[in-house]
Formats: structure tokens, sequence, C-alpha cells
């Protein structure tokens, strides 16, 4: 893959996302579809963000599936012959069922957000329906990837690995239901989904480029792009969210992208951040549960969660909770490119 043409995706992602701001801020204000904060379940401070503009994700959305697709037009046409050979039709189409499948995230995630907006509350689908949706988008998915060549059914742990046989594809449904999630849960504070997004796709586009899977590092750095475009608009204090619109198509983009690799172990720690976001509402919610029936009483070990909302109540600025959990996912991150670079 020419250089260049994944600057250049990377740039026209965040110009689209950046820009379309102007035009998307204002509709939403105008149909009113603003956030409802529902300060249970976060820090009370938040009541303040009430009714800012939600569905922001969709800035991001254009912006990388547009991106994606003029620089796969420019690689084809300007690209080596080597380059072109590694972006045959098959993996381009791999690609494409790989943005699809983000796109019917975003889908669940916008419907889950309407419903949030018309019934005035901060709860909209059901987590049983939300879970049915994203099983069959999953599945799909999956199904989707086999039928284009995708059969590998052996898990990589950097240099160790092992096949699973048929066991790998309920693994990875799993897999894809915690990962996406844990993105959504990620966004709960301005701008913190967004960079720990764009730390890790400039990660999985090194990734990629080291696997010579080219084809894809066009989506990782128009994801990138649209990311740091969608920052413009939403680093503290948040001019809009990106709603569940745009964490559920960025939580597909992590897990969809993660998989397609097939270095899981290099996928894990490019994903901590969120993985750690879920995992402490999960020792949170199991930890209370246990002391409240052995001592009448519900105990935390976090002061809020998920964590990046106790490190808020611990007096952490919204600026310096999105440098330290960006830092800290680079950090892993890194450590996955090295498995990959010295593993491959």
């Amino acid at each position: 893959m020419p250089f260049w043409i994944n600057i250049l995706v990377g740039l026209l992602a965040f110009v689209l996302a950046a820009l379309g701001g102007k035009l998307l801020l204002p509709w939403l204000h105008k149909l009113k579809f603003g956030q409802p904060i529902k300060v249970d379940f976060g820090p009370k401070w938040h009541a303040n963000k009430q009714g800012t503009p939600t569905m922001g994700g969709i800035l991001f959305i254009v912006g990388s599936v547009v991106a994606t697709c003029v620089g796969y037009a420019l690689f084809r046409i300007f690209g080596t012959t080597d380059a072109v050979f590694i972006g045959s039709n098959r993996e381009a189409l791999r690609l494409l069922s790989c943005m699809v499948f983000c796109l019917l995230f975003g889908v669940i995630g916008f419907i889950d957000d309407f419903a949030k907006v018309a019934k005035k509350q901060n709860e909209g689908l059901k987590p049983m329906q939300k879970i049915v949706l994203q099983v069959v988008a999953a599945v799909l998915w999956l199904g989707t990837m086999y039928w284009l060549g995708d059969r590998s059914t052996v898990i990589g742990l950097g240099f160790v690995s092992f096949d699973i046989s048929f066991f790998y594809y309920p693994l990875m449904v799993l897999v894809i239901l915690y990962l996406t999630n844990a993105v959504n849960l990620t966004d709960g504070v301005d701008g913190l989904c967004g960079t720990v997004t764009l730390v890790a796709m400039l990660l999985f586009t090194l990734i990629c480029s080291k696997l010579q899977m080219n084809t894809y590092t066009l989506f990782t750095m128009a994801l990138a792009g649209g990311c740091l475009g969608f920052l413009v608009w939403n680093l503290h204090p948040a001019k809009c969210f990106m709603g569940d619109t745009g964490s559920m198509y960025l939580g597909a983009a992590v897990a969809s992208i993660g998989l397609a690799t097939h270095q899981h172990l290099a996928m894990l720690l490019v994903a901590l951040v969120y993985i750690l976001e879920a995992l402490s509402v999960m020792i949170q919610v199991t930890y209370f549960k246990y002391t409240k029936k052995k001592y009448g009483e519900g105990r935390r070990i976090f002061k809020m969660t998920p964590i990046h909302h106790h490190f808020e109540m611990s007096g952490f600025s919204e600026y310096k909770i999105v440098l330290l959990f960006a830092g800290f996912g680079a950090i892993a991150g890194i450590g996955g490119l090295l498995l990959v670079v010295l593993g491959a």
C-alpha cells in the first residue's frame, strides 16, 4: 500500500468528520436529539451535560466509509502490482463485510439512541433486545467471512497457537459481544472513547501492514482520521456525544479488524482499555451482590464503574483521564504490535 494513500485516507476522514459537525450539530439541535443523563450511572455533575446532542458518531461513520471507498479506488489505480495482488477482490470483499458489520452495529446503536431520545430517558432498547440483534449481526458476519475463505479456527496467542475447531465460532460470538459492549461502556467521559479508539486504530494499521493486509489499513486509517475529526466536537466540554450509534460502530470495528488479523492476543492487548472498563463493571456488580448476600449490605471495590468514573470521582479531570487511558492503551497496544512483529 503506497504510504501516501493511507495518509490521504486519514486526512479525508478527519476533514469530513470535523467539517461535518458544522452541518450535523445544528440539525441535531433542531430535532432536539439531546442526550438524557441519568446521574445514577455517572457522577452527579454530569447532569449539566443534559441535552448535549447525541448520535454524533454519524460524523466518523460517514467519514470513515467515504474515505475508505476513495482510498480503495486510489489503491487500485495507483498501487503497485504487488499491492494490487494483495488487495485482491476476495480481501476487498472481506473488508467490505467488516464495514457492513460495523454499519449493522451502528444501526443497532442508532435504534437505541432514537428510543432514548423519543422516550426522553436514559434507556432505549432492552438489554435482551440488544443482545439478540448483536448475536444475529455477529453470526452473519462470521458466516460471511467463512464463505469468503476466512476459515481458520486457530487461536493465535503470540508465539503459541492452537486449533479449537467448531468451538471457535461460538467463542468469537462471545468475544464480539464483549468487545462491542466494552467499547460502549468506555464512552462515558468527553473524548475518551474517541481518543482510545484513535490510538487503537493506528496500532491496528501497523499490525495489518505487517501482516500484509494492506486493504484493511485503509479502513483503520479512515477510522483513526474520523475519530480525530470527531474529537474536534467531543473533547471536554463536549459539543456532542457519539451515542450508541458511534460506540457500537467503533466496537464492531475493533472486534472485526482484530478477529480478521487472527492475532488474538495482540487484539486483546490493543483493546485492553475497553476490556478493563467492562471488567471493572463485572467485578463491581459481582462483589456488591456477594457482600450483600453475606453481610446484608452491598459493598464496592471502586467508587463508581466503569473504572473511568472511579478516576473521575477520585479527582481526575476529564482531560487527565483521556490522556491516562489513551497512554495506557498505547503502551499495551505496542506490546501487541511487538508480538506480531516478532512472531510473524
